[in-house]
């Protein structure tokens, strides 16, 4: 059974407004007033001894427990709540929103603690409405204390500054400042509590805001103080008059508008009284403002238009508006001018019309104009049609109704695609309004078929033109209209022969790559014929030379003459042996041996072999481009083109000249640029001469094998020949320009390759490489030249088998005591190739190395002349040296 404490004031407790408990150490009620029987439903009975908790809502419970006892480690007296919202329960259930205020008391039964608990449930509904009204006012409202923090702000104002509520309380208002304004805002702030009376701020002065994101606005402020009980507040009331002042902006750049317009503005009252009167309207009518404010604008009408005007004014007066018309207006000096004239009426505030505004311009010049314009219209040579942005034809010429066979007043007021056809009625209309939304001046027709419509259903093609004009009533677009069907029959016609030139010239080309083809493909049976020979006789012939030295040095005489004889004989062998790869290089069936290199440093590399060449009658002169692409190409091959071309320059001018070599890098966008080359990037070289040039029927023939105009004996016909086919086997492209009597340019285009050139590695050394022993099988159909090599390899201490095909070197193979270490085989042999030949020995004797020889190599040729990877090729015809040389670089691989 609890008991109350002795209280000598308690009946001071029984008649306190508040509710008072008192809870002991344990959180249990101890004591109670009347007020809380009242404010929370219960009995005293019910309370006393119960848990504090009781009067706690279920949520808050478990905090109310931790809050009270950490009171309890510091009971000092204080209110609670200050920034939080309270509530207590009922018995009931029902909630109220409360202040509650603690403190301890000392008691004979232990500590207690007071709390003083008040339903300030009018409060906040006070609050609620004044909260509610704060965020409906139409300003942003800011409540600032005595040192310059935000304590409240309204809806308006998180729209106004963009900053959330949450933002803004407990923040200095400087921060709503801009910054050019804050370092004295402080200091009018104080000012204004010195003096804490209603009052605008800022007038006569800009004032401004600033957002959260930065920005700035013209702001009108007004402040008033509010005393509260924690002191007093400053309110200011602030308002984005940007829209006001862009108003009265406006206002004035209308106003700056009317004065300096070179049109009659004019005001008046519904009776025709003169109210206003700008400059434009002294210079139109020769009055001044002073002579006219106050008097009737019947003044400035002809006496026989002064009914219009009773009668316009009374249209005014009913809220109608008088557009644009022409009519008659007098001068101050009595002349009459035509005027175009439109009015609108004047309202207040209300909308009521209290007047008349009139602007008025002098066309007279424009009329001279118009009449200028109509004669320049009805004798343009082409149709022109005027039309409206809804399509409306409003003006045509004379040539319109002889184009298409209508009359003008047929087609006034009609739709344009009257004279559209029927197949592009239906898109016309989305094109007419895409041109006005965008009206630039431009042909029409340019890559697209146009066509036009005549009144008997006839067609024809049209070139049409478009250009925007600005009339008094709206934009209109102007379209110049032209037949061009006699233009396009005669490019048709030329289009025709063009295309029939073109497919000469192709022809022609066609014919000639095939003819240089064929010849290219009996070069080359010829040449392979040729080597083998030549490989016997060069050889047997350096057997015999062997023997004839060998007869000289001991017996001298009639043998040294024969020596000289025999040395004859193979110089000729030799020539021979050039004349054939000469064909081999025009056939495109020489090996070649490609490097990345800069076309530059070839002509660098041969500039003074040239020189020498040309001769001292002759300059030569390079001009080679700084930062020339790559090209893969074989550099050997390379100069002997620039030599054979200089030679043929040399023989072109025979009193002396000038020989040019350019280079260039060149880009090909398409067959149209050059029907000759494929798009890409080419290297360019130029050859030029200054010579006699070459006639037309014999130039379109120079790269054809044996063709010469040099006298019998001066020359092989295979220089161009030879320069045409290296330059085509590297992908390239061979032309020539010439002229009787105006010189000659040779022109080379290469290929560009995105590799780079590789540096420049001093050669190895040589090393010793083994001497015969090895058993090497020699396949070859030629039974001279296979006798020749036998005798070469044995006396070079090899053991050597010998077949005359494949089918033979087989068997041999197969049958040998000796494993065969190399194979020596001809390219081309009836009834077995030696590619294949070397695939079935390299199947059954995975070790065999293998040696091709040839002189003419193409079934052993990757793409371009190169030789596929790891084949090893000896050239017919060779010599004993070449060949000893090649059979260990087989047998002996680096």
């Amino acid at each position: 059974m609890h008991t109350e404490p002795d209280v000598d004031a308690g009946w001071l407790l029984e008649a306190a407004p508040d509710a008072v408990v008192a809870v002991s150490a344990a959180g249990l009620i101890a004591l109670v007033n009347a007020e809380t029987e009242r404010l929370f439903g219960y009995r005293r009975e019910e309370l006393l001894g119960r848990p504090i908790e009781l009067l706690v809502p279920d949520e808050a419970r478990d905090a109310h427990l931790a809050h009270r006892r950490r009171y309890l480690t510091d009971p000092r007296p204080r209110s609670m709540g200050a920034g939080m919202h309270l509530t207590g329960r009922r018995k009931d259930g029902s909630r109220f929103p409360a202040e509650v205020s603690l403190s301890p008391a000392g008691t004979a039964s232990g500590p207690l603690v007071v709390a003083t608990v008040r339903d300030v449930s009018d409060r906040v509904r006070a609050e609620a409405k004044f909260w509610g009204m704060l965020d409906a006012a139409p300003d942003a409202m800011i409540g600032v204390t005595e040192d310059g923090l935000i304590v409240f702000a309204n809806t308006q104002t998180e729209r106004l500054f963009g900053y959330r509520r949450d933002e803004l309380l407990g923040r200095p208002v400087e921060i709503l400042v801009p910054q050019h304004a804050r370092h004295r805002h402080p200091r009018l702030r104080a000012g204004y509590l010195h003096d804490p009376e209603p009052r605008p701020m800022g007038a006569g002065i800009p004032l401004a805001g600033q957002r959260k994101d930065g920005s700035q606005f013209p702001a009108e402020i007004s402040l008033s103080s509010i005393v509260t009980e924690d002191g007093v507040l400053t309110s200011a009331a602030v308002r984005d008059v940007t829209e006001r002042r862009r108003a009265a902006e406006a206002q004035n750049r209308l106003a700056a508008i009317v004065q300096s317009s070179h049109d009659a503005i004019i005001g008046k009252t519904l009776d025709g009284v003169i109210t206003s009167w700008n400059p434009g309207a002294q210079r139109l009518y020769g009055y001044t403002e002073r002579d006219m404010i106050g008097r009737s604008a019947q003044l400035l009408i002809p006496e026989g238009l002064r009914h219009d005007e009773v009668s316009n004014l009374r249209r005014i007066g009913h809220g109608e508006q008088v557009e644009q018309y022409q009519t008659e207006r007098r001068h101050k000096d009595g002349s009459t001018m035509t005027v175009s004239l439109s009015m609108s009426p004047i309202a207040d505030a209300s909308g009521a019309i209290i007047g008349v505004a009139s602007v008025s311009r002098d066309i007279s010049d424009r009329q001279r104009a118009e009449a200028k314009f109509v004669g320049l219209l009805e004798s343009a040579p082409d149709a022109i049609v005027g039309v409206t942005r809804d399509g409306t034809i409003a003006l045509v010429n004379a040539q319109v109704e002889r184009l298409f066979g209508y009359r003008r007043e047929e087609l006034l007021g009609r739709p344009v695609e009257i004279l559209v056809p029927d197949s592009a009625r239906h898109v016309h209309p989305a094109h007419r309004e895409a041109y006005f939304r965008q009206p630039q001046p431009r042909p029409m027709g340019a890559g697209m078929q146009l066509a036009a419509r005549r009144k008997d259903g006839t067609e024809f093609p049209a070139e049409i033109s478009l250009s925007a004009l600005d009339t008094e009533d709206g934009p209109m677009v102007s379209a110049a209209i032209r037949d061009v069907t006699d233009r396009l029959e005669a490019q048709a016609e030329r289009e025709r022969l063009k295309a029939a030139a073109e497919r000469e010239r192709l022809e022609a080309q066609l014919h000639q790559s095939q003819r240089l083809e064929s010849l290219g493909q009996l070069a080359g049976g010829v040449a392979h014929d040729f080597n083998n020979l030549l490989a016997v006789m060069l050889n047997y012939t350096t057997f015999v030379a062997e023997e004839i030295d060998a007869a000289a040095e001991r017996e001298g005489g009639l043998w040294a003459q024969v020596r000289g004889d025999l040395q004859q004989v193979q110089r000729a062998g030799q020539r021979a042996t050039e004349l054939t790869h000469q064909l081999l290089a025009f056939g495109r069936r020489e090996v070649v041996r490609p490097q990345v290199l800069d076309l530059n440093a070839v002509v660098a590399e041969v500039e003074s072999l040239l020189q020498r060449t040309l001769g001292e009658h002759i300059q030569l002169h390079t001009t080679l481009t700084a930062g020339l692409w790559p090209v893969l190409a074989d550099p050997g091959q390379l100069e002997q083109v620039l030599v054979n071309l200089a030679v043929n320059a040399r023989d072109a001018m025979p009193d002396g000249g000038t020989l040019s070599i350019d280079t260039v890098n060149i880009t090909v966008d398409g067959a149209a640029e050059r029907p000759n080359l494929r798009a890409g990037r080419y290297v360019k070289l130029r050859v030029g001469d200054t010579g006699t040039g070459i006639p037309p029927e014999i130039a379109e023939r120079v790269f054809e094998p044996f063709f010469t105009t040099k006298p019998k004996g001066k020359g092989t016909g295979l220089g161009l020949a030879t320069v045409y086919g290296i330059i085509t086997q590297a992908g390239g492209t061979a032309e020539i320009q010439s002229s009787p009597g105006a010189g000659t340019a040779f022109s080379a285009y290469l290929p560009a390759t995105d590799r780079q050139p590789a540096a420049v590695e001093e050669p190895a050394a040589a090393s010793p490489r083994s001497h015969g022993g090895e058993t090497v099988l020699v396949v070859e159909d030629e039974a001279a030249l296979r006798e020749v090599i036998c005798r070469i390899l044995g006396r070079n201490g090899y053991h050597v088998l010998a077949a005359d095909g494949g089918p033979e070197a087989l068997k041999l193979a197969e049958h040998s005591t000796q494993p065969v270490d190399l194979l020596l085989t001809d390219v081309i042999m009836p009834h077995m190739l030696g590619k294949e030949l070397a695939a079935k020995l390299g199947d059954r004797y995975p070790g065999i190395r293998v040696l091709y020889m040839s002189g003419y190599a193409q079934p052993v040729l990757a793409s371009q002349g190169t030789l596929d990877p790891g084949v090893i090729l000896v050239e017919k015809p060779f010599s004993e040296d070449v060949l000893i040389d090649r059979v260990r670089a087989a047998l002996d691989p680096a």
